[in-house]
């Protein structure tokens, strides 16, 4: 077993994987669009509804996750979590039907809602503020890694040996990393002496702090616009350029994923360099750099070419990613560790739900305006989410919070 010292950044590479899964099978179902309409006689708005169903599912149970990881051994949660959403990934390439593959995605929406609140908490817990940020950030790179991956193998995967196959792939990789976590992982408090809080208290308090208020708004914005791209983007570039389903799918993710998996690292750096001088300014960081990035997306307006539509894809994605790096430990630092996983896993239930209106609403536009009228309007959702972090900002720096206290090697 590793010592002490290596222990905090052990935990971010595994957490790192364990992210790269979690958005890689959430999102790999978006670049077999086709094959299912073809398969299954499936519409834009069912086909809308495979993400609406996984993020709703995921919202009704992630308050609950939440609770679960500020009482119970995060590292337990962890793998438990990633056994389940392996297993029902496998599921999916089992459906027969459209209606088995919605269930199945509800299915998964309820098994990954266990992980992100238990694993931002964990690495929190191994991270004090000086490497919090870049610890995050890190976990943070994992998830876009898992929307490139994803979306890329489950596209070429797709168009050479059928739809189902890289759900086999994606589900038994889920269950190999899950026993190594279950090894490996290590909770800083036992379970048995991790804090136990009141919950109508506690919710009361976070669901009463303005500037939580705020973060959540912010969040939320962000996720109706972020989430319609995650999910029609490949169908976008499919029907717009006429792409290879393995083209599309990767385009459909890279573009976003890779710039925005270089910005979390480069962001997350940005951010404890500001933080030296006060925590508020990683939301000022924030503010800056979504309002920066909104105007990218009007390339949607107009009719663009491919390169003209990638780079201002890949702007958009690298500025609102570099903002976006903060959110997570804007939210740990106004927090103590035992009621960390509860505002995440609230964070995350509001996100989900505004995520999953946002496809479908996008599905249900797609006809009137066309998928490149709905990205343009997603600028709008930037600008006010930038307006959002700024108000936020303004709130921090007149409010002191109680101090925390780290281990050693943070």
């Amino acid at each position: 077993m590793p010592d002490a010292a290596r222990r905090p950044w052990l935990t971010v590479a595994l957490l790192f994987f364990c992210a790269g899964l979690n958005y890689g099978d959430r999102t790999a179902i978006s670049s077999v669009f086709p094959l299912l309409q073809a398969e299954f006689g499936m519409t834009d708005v069912q086909l809308g509804e495979l993400g609406s169903f996984f993020l709703w599912s995921y919202a009704a149970g992630s308050p609950f996750a939440g609770i679960l990881a500020d009482r119970f051994s995060r590292r337990l949660l962890i793998a438990g979590s990633l056994t389940a959403w392996s297993l029902a990934t496998l599921a999916t390439g089992f459906a027969q039907s459209s209606t088995q593959l919605l269930a199945i995605r509800a299915v998964l929406g309820l098994s990954e809602c266990a992980y992100l609140p238990a694993a931002v908490a964990l690495i929190a817990d191994h991270h004090g503020p000086r490497t919090r940020g870049r610890a995050l950030g890190v976990h943070l790179a994992g998830l876009q890694l898992g929307l490139i991956a994803g979306g890329a193998m489950a596209g070429y995967m797709g168009q050479h040996g059928g739809w189902r196959q890289p759900f086999f792939v994606l589900g038994s990789a889920g269950l190999i990393l899950a026993a190594i976590c279950a090894v490996f992982l290590q909770d800083v408090d036992q379970p048995h002496t991790i804090h136990k809080v009141e919950l109508g208290a506690q919710l009361k308090r976070l669901l009463t702090r303005p500037l939580y208020q705020l973060i959540l708004a912010e969040a939320m914005l962000v996720s109706v616009g972020t989430w319609m791209f995650y999910n029609w983007m490949p169908l976008y570039f499919s029907e717009t350029f006429h792409m290879s389903l393995a083209a599309a799918g990767f385009s459909g993710t890279a573009l976003l994923q890779a710039a925005a998996m270089l910005a979390v690292l480069i962001g997350s750096g940005m951010s404890d360099a500001v933080a030296k001088q006060s925590e508020a300014k990683r939301l000022l960081l924030m503010a800056v750099f979504y309002l920066a990035s909104a105007p990218f997306l009007l390339v949607f307006a107009a009719n663009s070419t491919f390169a003209l539509v990638s780079v201002a894809v890949i702007l958009f994605a690298f500025l609102r990613a570099l903002g976006q790096a903060n959110e997570p430990p804007i939210l740990c630092g106004m927090l103590p560790s035992k009621e960390r996983s509860t505002a995440q896993g609230l964070m995350n239930t509001l996100n989900a739900l505004a995520g999953g209106i946002g496809i479908f609403v996008a599905g249900w536009l797609k006809k009137d305006f066309g998928l490149g009228g709905v990205f343009a309007g997603v600028t709008i959702l930037m600008a006010m989410a930038a307006l959002a972090a700024l108000v936020a900002y303004r709130l921090r720096r007149s409010q002191t919070f109680e101090s925390e206290s780290f281990p050693a090697t943070s």
